[in-house]
């Protein structure tokens, strides 16, 4: 891999003597947890509760970077690969660049994120790509003289072979958990919120989102697609990711917060905080409902959320907040107020990732102030736990998602990971059950 000599370290996989051959064919419908199975890592999966469904194997190109201009480094670099691009079949999906970013720009990539700089995004050698119009499978090449013949000819035979997988393919048994640690005890989290709040008090923060770990030995070695599934089946109004680029362990989630989707000049984001539990009858769940919404803390959580995304994106276009509503998931529900943009000009989808990242929904406000809280009061390494997660095209259009109820699993263990939003009259023993309702879901699917 070629190196860029820039401050923000890009190692990109664009060369003058190379170019971008993609081949696709639609197919019949495939298990795509079959088809992950049978692929070794690295390997990419990310489905939208929308209809877009890709998963991806091996490494056709690989673009990394760090550093506070990370963002433009990865968009400059994908301008060169997708530069002079043979891809065939108009109607066929795009070959995109899957995958994300570390929450903090100085993140290195060290155990337990061994495998995860500070940015990466790979273009899959063999892509399975779902949309509304059917199922695609794309192999793409991107090296010196790449012959488009060789690329037809490798496409036959990756559609026999995906060809052969099962439609369904059963999710597969729990692990099953041994042991359960905290790394950051009851006690540490109470005197970590305490601090938070002191500084909120003090009047240069407004808002800090506190994270913790949980680590979990498992029984028996954990099968990620088989996670995937089983988050499928009881999330489906959640967005799922993998994102494994070695057997030791891959970074996998359910989140319900989208961070942007750009679809041409239309921009949709949305405002995703305050939490509470599920009630045990529809009566109860309703007072929970209320509850959440008559909240003066909660609500004043969101307002703070709401106005941060709207003056980040305000000088792209004309923004505009919708209804605020609750959403209502499997074990949790949330204030959500949707927001969208026109945009008034030509902006990459890495553009509005870059403005909004970290949202004062992961984040806290004013963003330095919290990110210093961040660095200086948790006691364990984010890595890519709350950043952005997804994929984006030679057009600029793309999706993110937000990398929250998510965990780094491999072998017999896994890493969970959870937040929660501290302002002024934030209660620890409040705050510390929510953080552990946010581990559910991963957690349930392990157990």
């Amino acid at each position: 891999m070629e190196r860029a000599g820039s401050e923000a370290g890009v190692a990109s996989a664009t060369r003058e003597d190379a170019t971008l051959v993609s081949r696709s064919r639609p197919i019949a419908d495939v298990s795509f947890r079959a088809f992950l199975a049978a692929r070794d890592p690295p390997r990419l999966q990310w489905a939208s509760h929308e209809g877009l469904e890709l998963s991806g194997a091996g490494v056709a190109a690989r673009l990394t970077a760090s550093g506070e201009d990370r963002f433009e480094s990865v968009r400059t670099a994908a301008e060169g690969l997708f530069a002079d691009a043979d891809c065939s079949n108009s109607d066929a999906p795009r070959p995109r660049l899957v995958g994300g970013f570390a929450f903090l720009d100085d993140h290195e990539p060290e155990p337990p994120w061994a495998g995860f700089p500070a940015a990466e995004f790979v273009l899959p050698e063999v892509q399975l790509t779902r949309t509304d119009d059917g199922t695609w499978l794309t192999v793409n090449r991107y090296e010196p003289d790449a012959d488009p013949d060789d690329v037809a000819t490798a496409l036959d035979r990756e559609v026999d072979a995906v060809g052969d997988l099962p439609k369904m393919r059963p999710a597969g048994t729990r692990p099953g958990v041994t042991e359960v640690r905290r790394p950051t005890p009851k006690e540490v989290w109470t005197a970590q919120v305490a601090d938070a709040v002191e500084r909120v008090e003090a009047g240069d923060l407004q808002k800090v989102v506190l994270a913790c770990a949980l680590e979990v030995d498992l029984a028996g070695v954990v099968d990620l697609p088989d996670v995937l599934e089983r988050l499928r089946r009881t999330y489906p109004n959640c967005y799922r990711f993998l994102v494994q680029p070695t057997e030791e362990a891959g970074f996998l989630g359910a989140p319900p917060e989208r961070l942007v989707k750009r679809t041409g000049r239309h921009v949709e984001t949305e405002a995703l905080a305050g939490s509470v539990g599920r009630g045990g009858t529809p009566e109860a769940d309703a007072d929970l409902a209320a509850e959440l919404v008559e909240s003066a803390k909660i609500q004043h959580e969101q307002r703070l959320v709401v106005d941060a995304i709207c003056d980040q994106l305000a000088p792209l276009g004309e923004v505009s907040e919708g209804e605020q509503t609750v959403r209502k998931l499997a074990n949790i529900q949330h204030l959500r107020t949707p927001i969208t943009v026109d945009l008034d000009r030509e902006t990459h989808v890495l553009d509005i990732v870059g403005a909004l990242h970290p949202t004062p929904a992961v984040g806290g406000l004013p963003p330095e102030v919290a990110a210093e809280t961040i660095r200086d009061v948790e006691t364990f390494e984010r890595g890519w736990y709350a950043a952005p997660i997804g994929w984006f095209d030679a057009d600029g259009d793309g999706e993110f998602l937000v990398g929250i109820r998510s965990g780094l699993a491999g072998g017999r263990s896994a890493t969970l990971f959870a937040g929660n939003g501290i302002v002024a009259d934030s209660d620890p023993q409040e705050e510390w059950d929510e953080v552990q309702l946010k581990y559910r879901p991963l957690l349930d699917e392990l157990e």
